[in-house]
C-alpha cells in the first residue's frame, strides 16, 4: 500500500516535504524547526513521524491555546527547548478609543506586507487587546513595515509569557435553518451563497472542512466542524438544535471575530 493513498493529491507536496525533514534529522542528527502549520498539517506529520525511535516531534504555537503551531522534528536524544521554536509574541497598540480593528484587518494587513501566512501564527484577542505570534526570522521586518492596520495607526511590542492573552476564542453567533448537514447546503446558508456558486466552491476545491479539502458534495457536517470557503472567511458548528417540523436542521454557528 502507497502512503499517499492515506492523503489527498494537492497534499502529496507536504507529505513529501515531512519525509524529507524526516530522513535529514535521522541522517545528521540535528533538529528542523518547521514554519506554522495549520491543524491539518499538524496531523500530517504526527502521523508521518508515528513513533519512531530515531526522530520525533512536538510543537508550540506561542500561547496556551494555539491552533497554528510551528514543529520541530528532533533526535532521540535531544529535549527541544522553547527558545529552539523561534517564536514571539507582540501586542498590536493602537489608539482603540478612536477606531476599532478586528482579526481580519491584521491578517490582512500583514500579508499586504509581504509576510507569507506560514510566517506568523494565531492573532489572539480579549475585548480591544489583540497579539500576533510571528517567527523570529520576519519580527524586526513586521516592527519596521506593519504602520497601520485599516484606519488605525499600529506599533508592535514584544510580551512575555506573564502578558499573554490567554487562548479565548471570539466569535459572532449566528442562527440559521438548512435542509441537510450537507456541507454544500450549510456552506450556502453560513456564507450566503447560491447552491451553484457553491457547487463551483467545492469542485474548485476551495472548500475546507477540519482544514482538509471536501469535493463531496454530500459530505455530512457535524458539531464542532470548522468550514472554511476561500474568499469568505470561516465558521465553526457551535450547536445543533434539533430539527424543525419540517425536517429542517436549526443549527448555531460562530464566526471568527
Amino acid at each position: 500500500m502507497s502512503i499517499y493513498e492515506h492523503y489527498r493529491k494537492e497534499e502529496y507536496a507536504f507529505v513529501d516535504q515531512v519525509l524529507d525533514w524526516k530522513e535529514m534529522v535521522a541522517n545528521e542528527y540535528r533538529f528542523k524547526v518547521t514554519d506554522f502549520l495549520d491543524p491539518r498539517q499538524q496531523h500530517i506529520l504526527s502521523t508521518l513521524i508515528g513513533k519512531s525511535d530515531e526522530v520525533r516531534v512536538s510543537f508550540w504555537g506561542g500561547h496556551s491555546a494555539p491552533e497554528r503551531m510551528r514543529a520541530i522534528l528532533y533526535p532521540d536524544y535531544y529535549t527541544p527547548e522553547e527558545s529552539d521554536y523561534s517564536v514571539s509574541t507582540y501586542e498590536i497598540t493602537y489608539p482603540s478609543k478612536f477606531v476599532t480593528i478586528e482579526h481580519p484587518h491584521i491578517l490582512g494587513s500583514l500579508m499586504s506586507i509581504g509576510i507569507k501566512r506560514e510566517k506568523f501564527g494565531d492573532i489572539i484577542s480579549t475585548e480591544e487587546r489583540y497579539q500576533v505570534v510571528l517567527a523570529d526570522e520576519v519580527a524586526d521586518y513586521v516592527l519596521v513595515n506593519l504602520e497601520s492596520i485599516g484606519k488605525a495607526k499600529v506599533r508592535l511590542e514584544k510580551v512575555n509569557r506573564e502578558s499573554l492573552i490567554e487562548g479565548v476564542k471570539e466569535t459572532d453567533e449566528q442562527f440559521v435553518t438548512v435542509s441537510s448537514m450537507r456541507v454544500d447546503s450549510v456552506v450556502s446558508e453560513a456564507f450566503r451563497l447560491p447552491r451553484a456558486k457553491v457547487k463551483v466552491a467545492i469542485t474548485g476545491e476551495k472548500i475546507k472542512v477540519n482544514w482538509k479539502i471536501v469535493d463531496n458534495p454530500s459530505y455530512t457536517i457535524h458539531k464542532g466542524d470548522v468550514l472554511s470557503v476561500r474568499g469568505f472567511g470561516r465558521c465553526e458548528i457551535l450547536e445543533l438544535e434539533g430539527e424543525t417540523k419540517k425536517g429542517k436542521h436549526r443549527i448555531i454557528l460562530g464566526f471568527p471575530k
